[in-house]
């Protein structure tokens, strides 16, 4: 009887300990060395959040920066996040891709089939990626200033200033938020 009370004040002190303090550790720490003190990083447009900076958004208008395809259930859903599972030997996959690809040069004429980014055709692992590669926003740039009325230098400036290094200069690689892109053309587009 003797060990099961020391064993009951054991599973206690541990339980404590892991549903409690260790949870206050983490939350502390992301306070203090995460990003934003570990709050969600929302953008703002009109002094309104318009969506959560680190989660994908579906954007189909041609004055947007499309981002990448989502396997996330109906597409960006947060509570599917999931890629697809289907590796480049899947014959549906293969022809899911093909049907983007040919979606992709509807809106970009001025590409060919091996212009096309494979990241601009494929889901990220989560299914809400909200990051595009600089290149994969540079091809965008003809097709976005076209709708929005705008000159490429001035879509490509947008870009450029928008674009992430890698954190310390080497992990990591340059990426762009396509979220934050659309609001930057937006307020440009305003100031027009």
């Amino acid at each position: 009887m003797n060990n099961f009370i020391k064993s009951l004040r054991l599973t206690v002190v541990f339980c404590l300990f892991f549903s409690v303090f260790y949870i206050l550790i983490l939350w502390l720490f992301a306070k203090v060395a995460g990003p934003n003190s570990g709050n969600a990083d929302v953008a703002i447009l009109n002094s309104k959040v318009v969506g959560a900076a680190n989660v994908g958004q579906m954007f189909t208008q041609d004055c947007y920066f499309w981002g990448r395809p989502s396997c996330a259930g109906a597409g960006y859903d947060a509570a599917n996040s999931c890629g697809s599972n289907k590796g480049p030997t899947n014959e549906a996959y293969l022809a899911e891709v093909n049907v983007r690809i040919d979606s992709f040069l509807v809106y970009h004429p001025y590409l060919s089939r091996k212009d096309v980014p494979a990241e601009m055709v494929t889901a990220s692992g989560s299914g809400l990626d909200p990051h595009i590669t600089p290149e994969s926003a540079y091809i965008q740039m003809e097709r976005v200033a076209k709708a929005c009325g705008m000159d490429v230098i001035s879509v490509k400036a947008i870009v450029d200033e928008l674009v992430e290094k890698p954190l310390l200069g080497i992990l990591g690689t340059e990426k762009v938020n396509v979220l934050r892109l659309n609001i930057a053309l937006e307020e440009a587009r305003k100031n027009k």
